[in-house]
């Protein structure tokens, strides 16, 4: 018997556990919400193991367009795995309302979008249409820790 089209439930078809919860590095909540609004704050790709950032390094110079799509979906990942934490189930997420990515550029680097795609597919993966979200991919000097990508977000929740 099928089973209904859950966020939930899409995660377990793709096979995607979520990573721990990242602690928060400075003085800020993981999260934050208002009324039906749960703020995700900017996450930084986290090394599996829990020894520090995935990667370090700016697009166009030390890390290519897919290892930043890579590393902008592994920042996705945080985020639901701390939404889940919030809300006790993604199923209560509503919709993905905006994406913000920071790209750790070099000089002369235009691809932001594509890295920030990696977040946005993931979305769209695990909400369907409800994860189709306004945007914008800034390309910046540095990033915390030196990492090539940090990605924030608002979800509206049940």
């Amino acid at each position: 018997m099928a089973h209904e089209e859950t966020p939930e439930h899409r995660l377990a078809d793709l096979g995607i556990e979520l990573p721990p919860v990242p602690p928060a590095a400075g003085l800020y909540a993981p999260a934050a919400r208002s009324g039906s609004q749960l703020y995700i704050s900017g996450q930084v790709p986290r090394a599996a193991d829990g020894s520090g950032v995935a990667a370090v390094g700016k697009l166009g110079q030390d890390v290519t367009v897919e290892e930043g799509a890579a590393l902008a979906r592994l920042c996705a990942l945080q985020a639901l795995a701390i939404a889940r934490a919030e809300l006790g189930s993604l199923d209560r997420v509503v919709r993905v309302v905006r994406v913000a990515g920071y790209v750790a550029s070099a000089p002369g680097f235009t691809g932001h979008p594509a890295v920030v795609n990696g977040a946005s597919q993931l979305l769209l993966d695990v909400f369907g249409d409800a994860g189709r979200h306004a945007r914008i991919a800034i390309g910046v000097a540095e990033l915390p820790a030196g990492v090539p990508v940090e990605v924030e977000f608002l979800f509206e929740v049940a």
